[in-house]
């Protein structure tokens, strides 16, 4: 159940396994029907597939939920002002507003271009904390996470879900460095990344095809080399993640 969000992402990417899906039964049933044993083998195999990653963008991933945290280290005191940078429509927001019930989060993101979300705005960013409940504790703001628009030591912590890796070259590095000039000293960020596993090529083939596979050790030098000590990191579904602490 999606209790009420409403995050926005495009149909091709919440339901296109569906039409494969639908293509292949009725390829199927044609196949049933003429008697073409190796059609059948190949359009059920492909039904099955589309079938999965119907399953995996809804149960696995949660498209319409909010953002499970994968790590209970992260503002573990449950409380802090927490910047999302890359917010979008909210999930990693909300998700830390609901595991941390005293924290509050500043939600950033430039809201200009198509990052996979229709309708990327300030609003259904608010409209979803309200549906979450947490809109007494929620912010939305427009902002550069390359140029963060805030004081040095204004943030307790830092959470980047599937954004800052969406930058390249040089990018990335200044946007963590902007990260660690916000965050105070001791202060923490949660980097989510794209991680093509299994359960990300069955479920959109067509989106990791072109994401590269996260480059470990560059990230890891990358968060060193911006004042960061690397607590935690591991995997969830289709997600690398790193915990490091403001040093």
């Amino acid at each position: 159940m999606n209790a009420g969000y409403d995050f926005g992402y495009s149909w091709s990417i919440q339901y296109g396994a569906l039409v494969p899906l639908v293509l292949a039964v009725s390829a199927a049933a044609v196949a049933h029907w003429r008697g073409w044993r190796w059609m059948s083998w190949l359009s059920g195999a492909v039904a099955l597939w589309a079938l999965a990653a119907l399953l995996l963008v809804h149960v696995a991933l949660g498209i319409n939920r909010p953002v499970a945290i994968p790590t209970e280290r992260f503002l573990a005191s449950g409380s802090g002002r927490v910047l999302d940078a890359g917010a979008g429509s909210g999930r990693a927001a909300i998700g830390v507003l609901l595991a941390r019930p005293h924290a509050t989060v500043v939600g950033l993101d430039l809201y200009d271009g198509y990052y996979g979300i229709d309708g990327n705005t300030p609003e259904r960013f608010m409209a979803n904390a309200r549906v979450a409940g947490v809109a007494g504790r929620a912010e939305a703001r427009r902002g550069d996470m390359r140029r963060l628009p805030f004081d040095n030591a204004s943030f307790d912590a830092v959470v980047s879900a599937y954004a800052l890796d969406h930058l390249r070259g040089r990018d990335s590095a200044t946007a963590l460095g902007e990260a660690a000039r916000v965050i105070r000293p001791g202060g923490e960020l949660l980097l989510l990344n794209v991680n093509p596993d299994w359960i990300a090529w069955v479920s959109s083939p067509h989106a990791v095809a072109h994401h590269p596979r996260p480059d470990r050790d560059a990230w890891r030098t990358r968060l060193q080399q911006s004042g960061f000590t690397i607590e935690d990191e591991g995997t969830a579904p289709a997600t690398w993640y790193v915990l490091a602490r403001r040093r």
